[in-house]
C-alpha cells in the first residue's frame, strides 16, 4: 500500500503548503544523514482537481518513519503509538508467549470464540510444521510455497488461494454491515 507523502503532511501539519513542507522537510532529513527520501518513490494520484499528477509516495513503514520527523501536536499521538507499539515488540522479544497472549486478545476483540481461536492458533502450528518440512526437503520460500499452499486450498475449499482471500474479505464486509 502506497501512500501520499503531501496528504499525510497537509493533515499532520494543517499547512497550506504541504508540498513546500514536504520540500524543505527532505531537505532537512538529507541534511541529518537520514535516507528516507531517497527511497521514496512516485505515482501518479489524482488531486482535488480531478486531474492526475505525480506525487511522491511511502509505504507505511516509511510514512511512519516520516511521522516521527513532523513537529505537530496532531503527530504527537501516531508518535506515542509508535513508541507504545515499538516498546511492545521488544517485550515481545524478550517473552515470545506474549505474542500468543496479543492475538488472543485481538480475536476476542474482533469478536471472534474461544473455539475458532484454538482452531486459528492450531492452524498456524500445522501450517508451520508443513513450511519447516517443505525447507528440510529443499523447498524454497516464495513461489514453491505459495504453488503448494494454492493446491492445498484447492482440495480442500474448491477456490483458490485468490478466490479464498477474496472470499473472506466480503465475507467480513458483508459481516461489517450488519
Amino acid at each position: 500500500m502506497l501512500i501520499s507523502i503531501v496528504d499525510v503532511i497537509e493533515v499532520l501539519t494543517g499547512n497550506d503548503r504541504p508540498r513546500k513542507y514536504w520540500n524543505d522537510l527532505k531537505t532537512k532529513l538529507r541534511k541529518e544523514g537520514s535516507q528516507l527520501s531517497e527511497n521514496i518513490g512516485q505515482l501518479k494520484m489524482q488531486s482535488a482537481d480531478g486531474k492526475f499528477y505525480k506525487t511522491d509516495v511511502a509505504d507505511p513503514e516509511q510514512i511512519f518513519r516520516l511521522i516521527q520527523s513532523i513537529p505537530s501536536p496532531k503527530a504527537e499521538p501516531f508518535k506515542r503509538w509508535l513508541s507504545q507499539v515499538g516498546s511492545e515488540r521488544l517485550d515481545e522479544m524478550q517473552d515470545p508467549e506474549l505474542t500468543i497472549d496479543r492475538a488472543l486478545e485481538q480475536y476476542l476483540k474482533l469478536g471472534y470464540s474461544e473455539n475458532w481461536i484454538n482452531q486459528r492458533l492450531k492452524s498456524i502450528e500445522v501450517r508451520k510444521e508443513l513450511t519447516d518440512e517443505w525447507k528440510r526437503r529443499g523447498l524454497q520460500e516464495g513461489v514453491h510455497f505459495a504453488t503448494l499452499t494454492d493446491l492445498i486450498t484447492k482440495a480442500w475449499s474448491g477456490k483458490s488461494t485468490k478466490e479464498h482471500k477474496a472470499l473472506r474479505i466480503s465475507r467480513k464486509k458483508a459481516c461489517a454491515t450488519t
